[in-house]
């Protein structure tokens, strides 16, 4: 009988994932961080063959280079910045992760975000269970969306599902990334601050990672302006949070979305005072469909490795 391959299981995953991977391979969980861990990784490290993990997860150097024998990783998620992408690259260890089945979802995310911050909908439910309604205070005025101006920032695969989005509410759309994209309908803007300038909603959908830190600074806020609102479904760490922080405190923009933060779970708590803010707890692809559907993608990526054929999805170094 063939041996199976032997997995490392980073962190805990959905229970349907754990159950999928426990009838084909031998799954070891990783200890906490520590001696306990240090111990494992002298005593097994070297019949790891598989490394499943998250994009919150990853898979560092360090973890890297306590198995000397991995052969592929496969990621539950689409962000790549926590994974150690040079160092799989150089030893031939292919990636595989999640896109696609959640771009629905996490464009579904983001007009929640658009909608909910600029019709000022938790704001209004807070209103209506305080009472106040009913002693017949007057509730402030929101921004219309629809017609309105939608900027964003990183136009991949679920920048353009939300950009599809924005044609249901005859939104003119512009983008702004690296370059432009081919193929497309919507209007490039390559600096940054212009788009931040036209835009009536900034919706920030690029990776994370060193290259994208602080992206989203005061400058950009800056030029946002007063009129303007904020929603991050990407990165918590693209966003200077800092800087959001006070521009909201100081209306500088009229508000913001987030969906993401630069130290999660951990939120700034100045946020939790203002009512020009809408936080969400990274729940962008969370629904039993998607989760579902990525949790059978890192099964598929696993299972087309071991039988010697391509990745359905398989992450780039570059």
């Amino acid at each position: 009988m063939q041996q199976r391959p032997v997995l490392l299981q980073v962190l805990p995953l959905l229970p349907a994932l754990e159950r999928g991977l426990a009838e084909s391979y031998t799954v070891h969980r990783l200890p906490p961080a520590g001696t306990e861990r240090e111990a494992f990784l002298a005593q097994r490290g070297k019949e790891i063959e598989g490394v499943v993990t998250s994009a919150q997860g990853g898979a560092s150097s360090a973890l890297l280079s306590a198995l000397p024998n991995v052969r592929v990783i496969s990621s539950f998620g689409v962000g790549l910045d926590q994974l150690d992408l040079a160092t799989a690259a150089r030893r031939n260890i292919p990636v595989g992760y999640t896109p696609d089945v959640l771009n629905d979802c996490v464009a579904d995310m983001a007009f929640s975000l658009v909608l909910a911050s600029g019709r000022r909908i938790p704001e209004a439910d807070r209103f209506v269970r305080a009472g106040r309604w009913a002693r017949k205070e007057a509730f402030p005025l929101g921004r219309q969306v629809s017609g309105a101006r939608l900027g964003i920032v990183g136009l991949g695969r679920i920048g353009r599902t939300i950009a599809k989005r924005a044609s249901g509410f005859d939104m003119d759309v512009r983008y702004h990334s690296r370059r432009p994209v081919e193929g497309v309908a919507w209007t490039y803007e390559p600096q940054l601050l212009e788009l931040a300038r036209w835009a009536d909603f900034l919706v920030v959908i690029t990776a994370g990672g060193a290259e994208t830190r602080h992206l989203i600074d005061a400058s950009v806020l800056d030029a946002l302006g007063p009129q303007g609102f904020l929603v991050n479904v990407s990165r918590g760490t693209v966003v200077d949070e800092a800087a959001l922080v006070r521009a909201l405190q100081e209306k500088r923009i009229a508000g913001a979305g987030l969906d993401v933060f630069e130290d999660e779970p951990n939120v700034p708590q100045e946020l939790f005072a203002l009512d020009n803010v809408v936080l969400a707890p990274h729940i962008s692809s969370s629904t039993a469909q998607t989760r579902q559907a990525m949790a059978q993608r890192v099964l598929d990526n696993l299972a087309a490795f071991f039988a010697g054929r391509e990745m359905p999805s398989r992450a780039s170094a570059g």
